[in-house]
């Protein structure tokens, strides 16, 4: 392996269409808020975490995944990630690092091209691993890789369906002030209802599957279901609780942007408006 090689991976973040926790079946979309990874081979040993998350056990566990162990051992691997993408409120931070560092580890370690099923399965494996998520979060990865949107079954890491999204859609986010999350585990009370919402989106029919994930997760995680009525009332297509929570996603067309962020605006917490994104994550090679 040539020491001083440098590989830029970017993949974006993602909303829920259906919540994959009760049934272990989900769908998401992909927005533009982005995560950059930068893996570089120098000369030296060791790890070095220049920005972002510090050495968590995710980073670690994919590290060992995708680079050989003769390359951990005879270089210095400095790894950093720089996001948009708020941690911590359902947005599929996790997996949007997780696919970017799985992305730019494995083109740094091999010259040939890189095999997306192989990227997610490592992502969604580490997730798992590093208990960053509880199902392996294979939607919200497809979703942050592929953008568009993703219909999957977690536990067998199967894409179902895959499509473009139309161009002119935006999500409309609050981030609540309150970071609260209700228990994650009631959400299987409600599976064979989140069945429905599953076979809405495995049709096709994404916002009638959204409304109905919003409506059930905010009942098991006594979540308020206001702010997405509000924005659906003010032209928004959809609504719903992103992930589990706390933040609350809506998507409208471009014209009904202002008013979704006006009746949002009375809310307590912050929004933020990102372009639905159906571009597919890259890397490549950097000559600084």
């Amino acid at each position: 392996m040539t020491a001083k090689r440098k590989v830029r991976a970017i993949v974006h973040g993602a909303i829920s269409i259906v919540n994959a926790i009760a049934t272990g079946k989900g769908s998401a979309l992909g927005i533009s808020l982005k995560v950059t990874a930068e893996v570089e081979l120098q000369k030296g040993h060791g790890l070095r975490f220049i920005t972002g998350r510090n050495g968590d056990g995710l980073i670690k566990n994919i590290i060992q995944k995708t680079i050989p162990k003769e390359t951990i051992e005879s270089n210095m691997i400095s790894i950093r990630v720089d996001s948009e993408i708020p941690i911590g409120y359902g947005l599929k931070s996790s997996s949007a690092v997780s696919n970017a560092i799985v992305l730019a580890c494995s083109q740094i370690a091999r010259e040939e091209d890189i095999n997306d099923n192989t990227i997610l399965e490592v992502a969604a494996l580490s997730s798992l691993e590093a208990k960053v998520s509880l199902t392996g979060a294979y939607d919200d990865a497809t979703a942050c890789y592929f953008g568009g949107f993703t219909v999957t079954d977690n536990y067998s890491r199967r894409l179902i369906r895959k499509e473009r999204a139309p161009e002119n859609l935006y999500a409309i986010i609050i981030l609540p002030s309150s970071t609260t999350r209700g228990d994650v585990r009631k959400l299987r009370n409600l599976s064979d209802l989140f069945i429905d919402a599953f076979r809405f989106a495995e049709s096709g029919q994404y916002w009638k599957a959204m409304k109905l994930n919003g409506v059930l997760a905010s009942a098991a995680l006594s979540s308020s279901y206001a702010p997405a009525m509000a924005a659906m009332e003010h032209g928004a297509l959809s609504a719903s609780i992103s992930g589990n929570g706390p933040s609350i996603a809506a998507v409208g067309n471009e014209d009904a942007i202002e008013p979704i962020v006006g009746a949002l605006s009375k809310y307590d917490g912050e929004i933020i408006v990102s372009k639905v994104n159906n571009e597919k994550a890259n890397v490549k090679i950097i000559n600084d």
